[in-house]
């Protein structure tokens, strides 16, 4: 099997990182995975925030966790009273791809950036997660003063959220794939 077919195969979501932070070559190479990802009309409406201040993730943990606290869905009530639950898991780099509203389809350009990154920290022995319940702390008040204070451009949403650091152990095996989802037309 070739390496890229390896790596699809093998990535699994980590949620148990090291404290080391992460090496700012292999960061830099993750966040350029990213730039390189397909786009409608190669519009790139992507932007990325690179955040590995413990004490600032720590913050915005806990401002998600009282947005959370406010739903109504169960599993975000339970990770708002879970003193265990953290939104980043306690990665040492949390990573949010915005992306441009002004773009044609700036939720599906960011995404695929957003794979690609997740692609390639596992290709450079680096766990990832796709952290996407962060995400919903930016619908209300509390998440604009974020996108001030994180210095996300004008016309610009966070979308996605990854996190990246050195795994606390191997991945397990891949769960089995469901049978023919698959359904040919020639």
């Amino acid at each position: 099997m070739n390496s890229a077919l390896s790596v699809i195969k093998h990535r699994r979501s980590t949620r148990s990182f090291k404290e080391d932070p992460i090496q700012e070559e292999a960061l830099g190479a993750i966040i350029e995975a990213g730039m390189y990802a397909p786009s409608a009309a190669n519009q790139q409406p992507w932007h990325f925030t690179v955040v590995q201040n413990k004490q600032i993730m720590n913050k915005i943990n806990q401002d998600a966790k009282a947005f959370f606290a406010k739903s109504e869905h169960p599993h975000f009530k339970r990770f708002a009273t879970s003193p265990d639950f953290h939104v980043f898991h306690n990665a040492p780099c949390a990573v949010f791809i915005s992306g441009d509203t002004r773009a044609m389809l700036p939720h599906v350009d960011c995404a695929a950036a957003t794979q690609n990154m997740l692609l390639a920290a596992e290709s450079l022995g680096v766990g990832s997660c796709w952290t996407q319940s962060v995400i919903h702390l930016f619908e209300g008040e509390t998440g604009e003063r974020w996108i001030r204070q994180m210095e996300i451009p004008e016309h610009y949403r966070p979308l996605y959220a990854i996190v990246l650091g050195y795994k606390m152990k191997e991945n397990q095996t891949a769960p089995e794939r469901k049978a023919n989802p698959v359904y040919y037309i020639q």
